[in-house]
C-alpha cells in the first residue's frame, strides 16, 4: 500500500524539467492578457505553469522582477522590428515611417508585452536590464530621426524633441488600437490608419 501511494504521488505531481523560466513567462503573459499587469500574482502564475507556488522564486525575486523580464522581452523585439523595417528602405524618411508602422504592428502582435512595457506599476529604475532595453529601443528611433535630418527631409532642430514627437504619434495609435478605442477592427485597417497619421504628420 505504501509503495503504491509513493508511485501515485510521483505520477500526479507535475514536474517541469525544461526551461522553467520560459514556462513561467508564458504563463505570466497568458494571465496578463486576462487581468492586466496589476492584477496577477506569482502564485497564480505558478498554478498556471503547473509548478509549486515557490518555484517562480528560483528565477524572479518578486512579481515586479517577472514584469520587468516581460518588458525586457518586449523592448528587445520592438527595437529589432523597428530597425529591420527601417533598414530595408533606401530612403531615410520612408525608413522612419516604416519603423512607425512596425511600432504599431508590434503592439497589435504583442499587446500583453506592450501593456507591461508602458502600463505596469513597477519602478523601471529598479530593474536596470529593462531600463537598458527601453533605452536601446528609443535609440533606434533617435538614429532614424538623425538620418532624416542629415538628408534634409525633416527640420534640423532638436533631434530628441522630434523623436519624442514621432514616438507619441505612433504610440497614441497603438494604444487606442489595443484598447479597442478605434472604429477599426482588423489589423490591416488599423495599419492603414496608422500610415495615414504618419503621412499627415511627417513631411
Amino acid at each position: 500500500m505504501g509503495g503504491y501511494l509513493c508511485i501515485r504521488m510521483k505520477t500526479t505531481r507535475p514536474y517541469h524539467h525544461g526551461n522553467l523560466q520560459e514556462v513561467l513567462l508564458d504563463a505570466a503573459i497568458s494571465l496578463i492578457s486576462e487581468v492586466g499587469p496589476a492584477g496577477f500574482t506569482l502564485r497564480e502564475v505558478a498554478r498556471r505553469a503547473g509548478v509549486s507556488h515557490n518555484a517562480p522564486y528560483r528565477h524572479f525575486r518578486d512579481k515586479d522582477a517577472l514584469l520587468a523580464e516581460v518588458a525586457t522581452q518586449g523592448y528587445k523585439e520592438l527595437a529589432k522590428s523597428m530597425a529591420h523595417a527601417a533598414d530595408r528602405q533606401a530612403d531615410a524618411l520612408e525608413g522612419l515611417k516604416q519603423a512607425g508602422l512596425a511600432y504599431v504592428s508590434f503592439a497589435l502582435r504583442r499587446p500583453e508585452h506592450f501593456t507591461v512595457m508602458f502600463d505596469a506599476p513597477f519602478p523601471k529604475n529598479s530593474h536596470p536590464i529593462a531600463a537598458k532595453a527601453s533605452e536601446d529601443a528609443f535609440s533606434v528611433l533617435l538614429r532614424l530621426v538623425k538620418n532624416c535630418q542629415k538628408n534634409g527631409q525633416i527640420p534640423d532642430r532638436d533631434d530628441l524633441d522630434f523623436a519624442l514627437f514621432a514616438w507619441t504619434m505612433v504610440h497614441g495609435v497603438a494604444k487606442l488600437a489595443i484598447t479597442q478605442r478605434l472604429p477599426h477592427v482588423s489589423h490591416t485597417k488599423i495599419l492603414r490608419f496608422a500610415r495615414f497619421v504618419i503621412d499627415e504628420s511627417l513631411p
